[in-house]
């Protein structure tokens, strides 16, 4: 018979040996891609979502459209691993289409803004009305928008809808991947425009407001879960956490989105 204090050596590295296993067991690894809207927010939500659960959360960053080496489909096509995305809606409503996300796993999480920023200092232009922003655009010697979402609506339908397409074809540029804050805390823009949740994570600039409400476009951001995913109970968990955590709702407001109240599913 074996002493007391060596079978109760066994009998507690057997008692390790099985805590260990339990919690790698039930700890999950949660693969997210996300697009720069709610990038802030998640940012500052994501220790915590860890810390209620015990999971991990593994991020990869990249636009919601586009052909960059990072932008979410892309890095899919490519076969990255995730489990959960969050992007632009109506980007992760073409994913939904080609059988990468769940259709019924979608849930719209916020709302978010256009903004206008100039570098830090800078005069601030009057973008009260549709004739302001028109004015200050056609006095900028540069502009610079995102290739995402907001982008997409400036180029392809604000400069229009204003008048000022052609004028605008030789100073207007789109900027790829890079947040458009940074180009214009460079200098080598005047106005930058882009989601205001976006804009208010750089340095170096000041944000001189939303577009004016004949010019807004809201873009809605929406959270997923892959078809592939290798943990979607835990993607589901996290997407859960972002709609209905009180802590969530006030730092997406901080970050300058809009909560859609518990989310809505389609």
């Amino acid at each position: 018979m074996r002493p007391r204090s060596a079978a109760f050596r066994s009998l507690f590295a057997g008692l390790a040996v099985l805590l260990l296993f339990t919690g790698a067991a039930t700890a999950a690894e949660v693969r997210v891609m996300i697009s720069g809207g709610l990038t802030a927010a998640f940012n500052a939500l994501a220790p915590e979502f860890e810390r209620q659960t015990g999971n991990k959360v593994m991020v990869a960053y990249g636009p919601s459209m586009g052909t960059t080496a990072n932008a979410i489909p892309v890095r899919l096509e490519r076969g990255e691993p995730a489990d959960v995305l969050i992007m632009v809606g109506y980007a992760l409503g073409d994913l939904i289409k080609k059988g990468k996300v769940v259709e019924a796993s979608r849930v719209d999480l916020v709302k978010s803004p256009i903004g206008i920023a100039v570098k830090a200092g800078a005069p601030r232009p009057d973008i009260s009305s549709a004739d302001a922003v028109k004015r200050a655009l056609l006095a900028a010697k540069s502009v610079a928008y995102s290739d995402s979402a907001s982008g997409v609506y400036i180029s392809t339908e604000m400069f229009g809808k204003l008048g000022i397409a052609d004028q605008m074809k030789d100073k207007a540029r789109m900027i790829p991947a890079t947040p458009v804050g940074e180009i214009v805390a460079k200098g080598e823009a005047e106005l930058g425009f882009q989601q205001i949740s976006e804009l208010k994570p750089v340095k170096g600039i000041d944000i001189v407001g939303p577009l004016p409400p004949e010019l807004q476009k809201i873009t809605v951001f929406s959270a997923g879960v892959v078809t592939s995913a290798r943990e979607p109970e835990a993607g589901k968990a996290l997407i859960k956490f972002l709609t209905t955590s009180p802590v969530a709702k006030d730092e997406i407001i901080k970050s300058g989105l809009d909560p859609i109240p518990g989310g809505t599913t389609n």
